[in-house]
């Protein structure tokens, strides 16, 4: 479909028409990016996230609005990638004579992944969800006891 024929003539419109068009063929080649990587890309660029460090844990604040605790998954991967993610669907409006006359809020998959420190439990993570925000504690480790100097003996050969 040309743009152009319905009064829309953006170069940027005309390159995102283009990559979605050329999306479907990329993902006829096992090489090329698939269309879930390209949604996993959208949904990390798009959910806002805060990152606090506190003496003895790191804190992940994530909004995640209009989501219940059985809706978003928390896990650890690779013993250090923290991933948080969900999905937001749509109400079903099923009354007849209902329509949308506006849809401004966002829909679909949030997503964030974190790497995280050499010094996190990944066994001691904790997470609460209150009011459309998602805080993930995760403590640090204790630092490792500082090596003693050792005296080697010295043999008169």
């Amino acid at each position: 479909m040309d743009l152009r024929f319905i009064g829309v003539d953006s170069p940027f419109l005309s390159a995102l028409h283009h990559l979605l068009d050329s999306t479907t063929e990329l993902e006829k080649s096992q090489s090329a990016p698939t269309r879930a990587y390209f949604q996993d890309y959208k949904a990390m660029a798009t959910t806002p996230a805060d990152i606090k460090e506190y003496p003895n844990s790191y804190v992940f604040t994530v909004d995640m609005p209009g989501m219940k605790s059985g809706d978003i998954n928390v896990q650890v991967e690779d013993n250090n990638v923290l991933i948080i993610s969900g999905e937001r669907k749509r109400e079903e409006e099923e009354k007849e004579g209902i329509k949308y006359l506006k849809v401004e809020r966002s829909m679909g998959k949030l997503m964030r992944k974190f790497l995280l420190p050499d010094n996190a439990n990944t066994d001691s993570i904790s997470a609460v969800s209150k009011d459309g925000v998602l805080t993930v504690t995760v403590q640090k480790l204790p630092p490792p006891a500082p090596k003693k100097p050792r005296t080697i003996d010295v043999k008169i050969v």
